[in-house]
């Protein structure tokens, strides 16, 4: 074995990006919705009309898993999507007044799991583990 079980932090970033999305997913419930649905949603607040590519790379998902993400939206009457004003090709999505309303309830219970996140931590020590984290990434993506 090449390094020991105990000195791998891949399985200590998978143990708490599963925490998150356990809690998220608990939070969402009542909302009728998934943690995937509410960050497209969230996603959508901040940027109207955005594509559903453009919302795929907002959300970190594949464009195939965003277009399931969005038929159910759309299914449930949550988002809209039409044609693009002068390329025909590209869908704009808009969430509708429902969309609204369930991302209100539904950032409410998302809001308290981050709160309580973040009050783990001092501003400061957010700073650093947002720069740990982004070293993380960066190391991850090296190439050999």
């Amino acid at each position: 074995m090449g390094m020991p079980a105990g000195e791998r932090l891949g399985l200590d970033i998978k143990r708490a990006e599963q925490a998150l999305m356990a809690a998220k997913n608990a939070a969402l419930r009542p909302a009728n919705l998934t943690v995937a649905q509410y960050a497209a949603l969230l996603a959508l607040a901040d940027s109207p009309g955005i594509s559903g590519a453009a919302l795929a790379r907002s959300c970190l998902v594949t464009p195939q898993a965003m277009a399931a993400v969005l038929k159910t939206l759309e299914e449930r009457g949550l988002v809209a999507r039409a044609p693009h004003r002068w390329h025909r090709h590209v869908l704009e999505t808009h969430l509708t007044e429902a969309g609204e309303e369930a991302l209100t309830v539904a950032d409410r219970a998302a809001v308290r799991i981050e709160r309580r996140l973040a009050d783990t931590f001092t501003d400061e020590e957010r700073r650093i583990l947002r720069h740990l984290l982004a070293r993380c990434v960066q190391a991850i993506e090296e190439r050999d």
